[in-house]
């Protein structure tokens, strides 16, 4: 079980039990990490040499809802804040500060609903030592204001029927059809046809220079995934072997350029 996996199981442990019932018209605990981890991906900060990622959070939680989490709140926010930070490490951010979730009632919101606030703030004493060194006597600079608050609605009833796009939205679980781990990092294989290459227009960018701009891509056909070569200059290996075009099985290696991809069938 994964470090990240495992701090899920944590956070849903600590509403079975005699919560576990109540929280069928409430605010899924999980639901706030998973929507967490959403924010810290939509949020991010391109540098340099890093990006950069939030590491406060403000969850806003009607007062029916907040009540839910009264006998445990210190322990279900240090999960959130753990889950944060793996996701993170995950990813490949950087964070300024360990990741900091607190929780604010909102009359406004109702039963089921919750809103999510994020700063990127630096840690009070990096900002002492930058004012003292640069003898600044005046007051240090406020935090930066938070993110607008976006708030999420519960999901529909399970009876309702709910397009792809709007599953997405809602953050509703499914298992994708196909993966490509690369360099440690799963995509998902969505739709029917993936084009993989050194441009930014391609659904799945690689940053090697060896790779073409539009080097390779996966299709889905007659009940299976392959993989066809584009045109490109360094061609696409399968496993050690040069082709033009190969059916995919899992753990399949595929090489464009000097990058190795992984093919992960979950079904």
């Amino acid at each position: 079980m994964s470090v990240l996996r495992s701090i899920e199981h944590r956070i849903e442990s600590l509403v079975e039990g005699v919560f576990g019932r109540a929280f069928k018209s409430h605010v899924q605990p999980v639901e706030l990490a998973r929507k967490l981890a959403k924010e810290m991906d939509d949020h991010r900060t391109i540098s340099i040499s890093r990006v950069y990622v939030p590491n406060e959070y403000v969850l806003y939680l009607s007062p029916q809802d907040r009540e839910q989490f009264s006998s445990y709140e210190e322990s279900l926010l240090t999960e959130l804040a753990d889950y944060l930070a793996e996701h993170a490490r995950r990813e490949g951010y950087s964070l300024l500060s360990t990741p900091r979730v607190v929780l604010e009632e909102d009359e406004d919101l109702d039963l089921g609903e919750f809103g999510i606030a994020t700063r990127l703030v630096q840690p009070r004493r990096a900002q002492e030592a930058e004012a003292a060194e640069a003898g600044d006597e005046q007051e240090m600079e406020a935090a930066p204001e938070p993110s607008p608050t976006r708030v999420f609605k519960p999901p529909v009833a399970a009876t309702a029927a709910v397009s792809a796009a709007e599953a997405g939205e809602l953050g509703l679980a499914h298992e994708p059809r196909a993966l490509l781990n690369i360099r440690g990092k799963r995509r998902e294989l969505e739709g029917d046809r993936v084009v993989l290459g050194r441009s930014r227009d391609c659904d799945i960018p690689i940053d090697d220079a060896n790779v073409s701009r539009r080097h390779a891509e996966i299709v889905h056909e007659d009940g299976g995934w392959w993989v066809v070569d584009l045109g490109s200059t360094n061609g696409v290996e399968v496993n050690g072997e040069q082709v033009k075009r190969a059916r995919l099985e899992p753990n399949d290696r595929i090489v464009l350029g000097r990058t190795e991809l992984v093919f992960e069938n979950t079904r």
